[in-house]
């Protein structure tokens, strides 16, 4: 069997290429523009959740701020349960910088990361 590719097949791939790609940019602006309209929507003043630790699959420990009171809550498949309050002189906050790698610093300490099991590996 012989496939034969002529100019209009040719312009068919193109053409359908072309679409594909605007789909994609079309589906990435509206994503991103979705994701600006929730963040706008769950902006509050009084209720701001910390910070949030796994513990089991469907189980987390979430650092809650309500007004000015920080507390622990344990949320559950079906419950949220309270354990208690945590004075505020008890928390430690990371500074935003500490925790937003560029890409390029991520992928250096990848880079030495791989480098240093490689290594590891040699000298055994």
């Amino acid at each position: 069997m012989t496939i034969l590719l002529t100019a209009g097949s040719y312009a068919q791939l193109i053409t359908v290429l072309i679409v594909f790609v605007l789909v994609l940019g079309v589906t990435a602006w509206v994503t991103r523009w979705m994701a600006e309209y929730q963040k706008a929507q769950n902006v509050n003043a009084n209720i701001e959740i910390i910070e949030t630790v796994r513990i089991t699959t469907n189980k987390y420990i979430q650092l809650v701020r309500v007004g000015q009171k920080y507390m622990a809550i344990a949320v559950c498949k079906d419950t949220v349960t309270m354990l208690g309050e945590v004075p505020y002189e008890q928390l430690k906050f990371r500074d935003a910088s500490d925790s937003k790698l560029s890409f390029k610093e991520l992928l250096e300490k990848t880079i030495k990361m791989d480098s240093s099991d490689q290594s590891d590996t040699k000298d055994r």
